[in-house]
């Protein structure tokens, strides 16, 4: 089906265009779907934007779907991150007779977006989003890595998929197309160790808040890896965020949100940045909403701030270190961006049918702290966690 077919225009009111503060705002050079006879091209664009107002399978949190119009107010007034944008945003996804219903609209709209190369900017809606997002890979037949930035794990159980299970449902999914899940910010006051010995038996990465929040650059790795980067509001603390149903009075403060959505800009892998999760009707004058659209304008910077410099590309930019660790008969090679000094370990893989699934991850971001302990003979966290993934 045409790629309009699933879209409904946005009414340019709630953007409130007379308030300007700069000139040029950054919605004078986004092309809008806004009226019905015209559907914005997106051959040019490189970023594209769409709102889904889906709520139906939330938990708790009636009223996140009416989310992206009010993320919008905000976005448009901010100033442009970038001299060059080519942006279009294609409007509301138009809500199925079921929830299930929009989950195949979402399924069929991102996987033209994504066939076409397109990284994607979602406003939601409930977290169960993320389920529709995965399948929109799987058709690609693209094994992924999916980042959850969120106070809790989503691997509740239940029969009906709903924004607290929606991990449990892609897991299930056969054949699977999910390499990692990596959270970044989970709680140990929402999550237990039980949840958490899970997660470990299930070989996922997982980031608690205490550990991202002494060392930003512990989660600028994991994001960078990411095909998919999701973020639960859930994991803003209260005082930043108040626009959500189960909110903390811990988290990420709104301004290293946005440093992780400027990690997840950079990187050349991702290709879907979503927000979800906010609930307008819960917001402090626009507080929240206005911290997401900051933290979309964070994106969008990074985006025009990629260097293309992933390894597998052109290895004539990068310097190569092998490293010997003599103690575990093994070496361990390194690639240092000569645009960007960031990091990536190659993780070996024995078997041909494997290393033929999994060619997208066996160069793994890393940081210099990584090739410094293998340096002393230690073999960093990350390159084992993704051995023992690859090989099985």
């Amino acid at each position: 089906m045409e790629l309009s077919t699933y879209f409904e225009p946005i009414d340019l009111s709630v953007v409130d265009f007379q308030s300007r503060e700069f000139r040029p705002m950054l919605g004078d050079d986004i092309d809008v779907f806004s009226r019905q006879d015209h559907f914005p091209s997106i051959d040019e664009a490189n970023l594209i934007l769409l709102g889904i107002k889906e709520d139906r399978n939330s938990v708790d949190n009636p009223g996140c779907a009416a989310a992206p119009d009010y993320i919008r107010h905000y976005l448009y007034r901010l100033a442009k991150p970038h001299p060059d944008t080519h942006i279009v945003d294609l409007g509301n996804l138009t809500p199925g007779v079921t929830a299930r219903d929009t989950y195949f609209a979402v399924i069929e709209a991102l996987h033209q977006l994504l066939e076409k190369g397109k990284t994607v900017i979602i406003l939601g809606g409930s977290d169960d989003l993320v389920f529709p997002i995965y399948k929109a890979y799987e058709i690609l037949g693209r094994v992924i890595n999916i980042c959850s930035v969120d106070s809790r794990f989503n691997l509740e159980g239940g029969e009906e998929i709903n924004s607290s299970n929606y991990l449990q449902h892609i897991i299930l999914q056969q054949p699977n197309y999910l390499f990692d899940y990596v959270n970044v910010g989970y709680q140990t006051y929402f999550v237990g160790q039980e949840m958490i010995q899970l997660m470990d038996e299930l070989k996922f990465s997982t980031k608690r808040l205490g550990e991202v929040q002494s060392a930003m650059e512990n989660a600028e790795p994991l994001v960078r890896y990411s095909d998919v980067v999701a973020v639960d509001i859930s994991a803003v603390r209260q005082s930043d965020a108040p626009a959500n149903a189960v909110p903390s009075p811990h988290g990420f403060y709104g301004e290293q949100l946005c440093r992780i959505a400027r990690f997840a800009g950079m990187s050349d892998k991702t290709s879907c940045f979503g927000l979800f999760e906010m609930n307008p009707a819960l917001d402090r004058n626009g507080q929240t909403a206005h911290m997401l659209a900051h933290t979309i304008w964070h994106f969008i910077e990074g985006f025009y701030f990629r260097l293309n410099d992933f390894p597998y590309r052109d290895k004539q930019h990068y310097k190569r270190f092998t490293v010997e660790l003599r103690e575990h008969g093994i070496d361990i090679v390194f690639y240092k961006s000569l645009k960007s000094d960031r990091w990536w370990m190659e993780v070996p893989c024995d078997d041909d049918e494997r290393r033929e699934r999994y060619l997208r991850h066996t160069l793994i971001p890393c940081s210099y702290n990584d090739y410094l302990r293998a340096m002393e003979n230690e073999i960093p966290d990350l390159w084992w966690h993704y051995y023992n993934r690859i090989n099985g």
